[in-house]
């Protein structure tokens, strides 16, 4: 802590010596609440000015020395309890000052001087004090005011008061400095600069207390706030805790319902197999030789079926018979309406009696209604033979997924990457099983592709397979559009299998209805087209784009399961991207996976065999999708309908086939359809159109697009003609002149 001082400095020899004279108060907690007294100017005595003297300059030599050199009067330091006055020359401790005059052994005169001084108190003349006279710093001991003790309530630095210097002082004697002293504008400077202070230190005293109970008020109201804050944040956790628990327990019950709902469909879907075995027929296991085979045998409704064919057959061929018989007794010229008779008017025995020719047409008449009748009950039980076959393909579809769903080892409900709960088995290809799943996160219904690894397969190959499968990933979650299956999820379940979870679609694919109806009317198999094109419009403008090279009816998904709905497209594991390095838009870009793919639906240059590998672009999906439609209208594939794919492959159906397709009369097809095809199915990729073109075709085009596009064309053409120059044609009169 600092210690107040008081310094009276002065330079000789300058024009304008200068006296500070500097005060500062430390604080004190004996203090506290006091206020600074007013410095008031001091009228020292004439004694006690000559002792301050004494002790400021040190001797007699005093005055001889301040009129030769410059004289500082030192710091003093004045304790707490001090009152800061100007005159006190009193230490901090309190301790009695050591003056020359004390220093020095008293002469016999002083001492008489001393006694005499005593006596007489009245002079002027200067006394010094003995053994119980007063002390020199008990002279400059001057009432405390309040205000000289005020401490800084605040913590403040404390404010150091500077007496204005004195620049009228020429001269360094000690006349000069009493002057100095008694000069009452200086300290009233003082005086004034103190009550400024003390205002300012009021002002920032009830600012801080203003601002203190600000302080206290916000800190209240946000401890107020906070408390709130934390109330509701309990509140809303615990609520939040609650309705977790309400969605675990409906999560769970969901999961109970669908594991329920599902064994009983297993249940009712096995209870029709087996009622469909007797009719519809079963799978019979037989031996041959070594071996057990099963073999397909036909229920009791075919037998019967078959049964009421061979009647309507026998019975048909019945009234050929009697209709050859009938013509043969037709009655002709004179003997019509008469027998042939012996002359004596008797039959002949072994003779038929001659019809009349009313007679004849009766029972000719008679036997081709019979006909007619068991020619429509024949057309009758063909068409229930054909919905026999087709209920058979269904049976015979659903008994091996039956089998494979009890042999799957995913049969009993599980749980896939703590969210896919597998419902059912929907199929079973090459290395991949199907499921029906439920997302218990999202809330839908998905289908779950898991990809089964043989364990007997070498790593090249299982490599190879992973390969492809990740390549398909990548592929297809870029894809977004509502042509075309989403994929959402693909996670790992051991070291053999993965699974890819997609978008589930309730109807059959595009395959399984052409084995049900055979063919699908013009009109149908349009929008089927039209969707596929604008999926495949989509894959061809996204960067990089991709060549779908495995379109093909089991992979269009009918939404659905009719042909009136909405289709989706599906399996990208043949995929192709058309990156920039690798393709050229002239030329494509080189296959590297010859011998994959469905051959029927591949064109011609996928199997051609030579050094380099065959270029291929977007034109392979247009081939596929003639080949589709074609086959959608007519119900049979245009090239090697009848054969298997290794016949095709061995002896080169495609490549070597017709240039264009055959047309059959039946069923009727617009000419704009076989156009559309012939323009798919064009051998010569250069003269194929390719995806973009394709999909700017008329025949794919809504009627009013047809009718706007006709109008622009007449509007061009008109334009066109008003161009050209007018040609006057002659008039009537002018013949007539010229004949004149």
């Amino acid at each position: 802590m600092s210690k107040p001082t008081t310094t009276v400095s002065n330079s000789c020899g300058s024009p304008a010596p200068s006296w500070n004279i500097s005060t500062s108060l430390s604080r004190s907690p004996a203090r506290e609440g006091m206020m600074m007294d007013n410095i008031h100017p001091v009228q020292l005595d004439p004694r006690k000015q000559e002792l301050l003297e004494a002790r400021i300059f040190g001797g007699k030599n005093m005055n001889s020395q301040s009129q030769s050199s410059c004289y500082t009067i030192p710091q003093i330091p004045v304790s707490e309890n001090s009152n800061t006055s100007i005159a006190s020359v009193e230490s901090h401790s309190g301790e009695e000052a050591s003056t020359p005059e004390k220093s020095r052994t008293p002469s016999g005169n002083e001492r008489k001087r001393k006694r005499k001084a005593d006596g007489d108190s009245g002079n002027g003349k200067n006394h010094r004090g003995e053994g119980g006279t007063k002390k020199i710093s008990e002279y400059f001991k001057y009432p405390q005011s309040p205000q000289q003790q005020t401490i800084n309530m605040l913590g403040l630095p404390i404010v150091q008061q500077t007496v204005v210097q004195n620049n009228s002082m020429n001269s360094c004697g000690s006349g000069d400095f009493t002057r100095f002293l008694q000069q009452p504008g200086q300290l009233g400077h003082k005086q004034s600069q103190t009550e400024i202070t003390v205002v300012h230190l009021k002002q920032l005293e009830a600012k801080s207390v203003s601002d203190l109970e600000k302080k206290d008020s916000t800190i209240e109201e946000l401890t107020r706030q906070n408390e709130e804050i934390r109330r509701q944040l309990t509140a809303q956790q615990k609520l939040i805790d609650k309705q977790k628990e309400n969605i675990e327990k409906c999560v769970e019950m969901n999961k109970k319902l669908l594991i329920e709902k599902s064994t009983l469909e297993k249940k009712a879907t096995r209870e029709k197999s087996m009622e469909n075995r007797l009719r519809l027929g079963q799978f019979v296991t037989q031996r041959q030789g070594a071996t057990f085979v099963e073999n397909w045998t036909d229920g009791y409704a075919f037998t019967d079926l078959i049964k009421q064919q061979e009647k309507t057959s026998s019975e048909r061929e019945e009234i050929d018979r009697q209709r050859k018989l009938l013509v043969k007794r037709k009655p002709t010229g004179a003997t019509a309406g008469k027998g042939r008779r012996d002359h004596d008017g008797f039959l002949k025995p072994g003779q038929d009696k001659s019809l009349t020719l009313v007679e004849f047409f009766e029972q000719d008449e008679i036997l081709k209604l019979r006909q007619a009748s068991l020619k429509k009950e024949d057309v009758d039980l063909q068409l229930e033979l054909e919905k026999l076959e087709r209920e058979r393909n269904l049976h015979i579809r659903e008994l091996k997924r039956i089998a494979n769903e009890d042999n799957s080892r995913f049969k009993d409900h599980p749980i896939l990457n703590e969210r896919y709960l597998l419902l059912c088995l929907l199929g079973k290809g090459g290395f991949s099983e199907v499921h029906k799943g439920f997302d218990l996160k999202e809330q839908r219904y998905v289908a779950c592709k898991i990809h089964q690894l043989n364990k007997d397969w070498k790593d090249d190959k299982k490599a190879n397979y992973i390969k492809h499968a990740v390549r398909e990933y990548n592929i297809h979650k870029q894809l977004d559009h509502p042509r075309i299956v989403k994929l959402y999820d693909v996670f790992e379940i051991d070291n053999n299998s993965f699974c890819t979870v997609l978008q589930y679609s309730d109807g059959n694919d595009l395959d399984f209805y052409l084995k049900q109806n055979k063919t699908i009317p013009e009109r149908e198999a349009r929008s089927i087209i039209v969707q596929t094109i604008n999926a495949l419009r989509y894959l061809n403008e996204i960067k990089p784009p991709v060549i779908h090279y495995d379109l093909k009816p089991g992979n269009i998904l009918l939404g659905s399961g009719n042909a009136s709905g909405e289709i989706k497209i599906t399996d990208f594991g043949l995929s192709k991207i058309m990156e920039e390095d690798k393709y050229h838009p002239d030329s494509g870009m080189d296959l590297t996976s010859q011998g994959a793919g469905t051959y029927w639906y591949l064109p011609p240059e996928c199997f051609h065999v030579g050094k380099n590998p065959p270029k291929i672009s977007s034109k392979v999906d247009v081939w596929s999708v003639g080949v589709i439609f074609y086959q959608c209208l007519y119900g049979r594939k245009p090239f090697g309908h009848d054969k298997s794919q290794a016949e095709i492959l061995e002896h080169n159906l495609i490549v070597n086939g017709p240039e264009a397709p055959e047309f059959p009369a039946k069923p009727p097809v617009s000419q704009e359809a076989k156009n559309f095809i012939r323009k798919c199915l064009a051998k010569n990729k250069e003269l194929r159109p390719d995806v973009l073109l394709l999909a700017s075709e008329d025949y794919l085009k809504s009627p009013s697009q047809k009718s706007k596009h006709s109008q622009d064309a007449v509007s061009s053409n008109s334009s066109s003609m008003s161009s050209l120059p007018l040609i006057h044609s002659p008039t009537p009169s002018s013949f007539m002149s010229n004949d004149r």
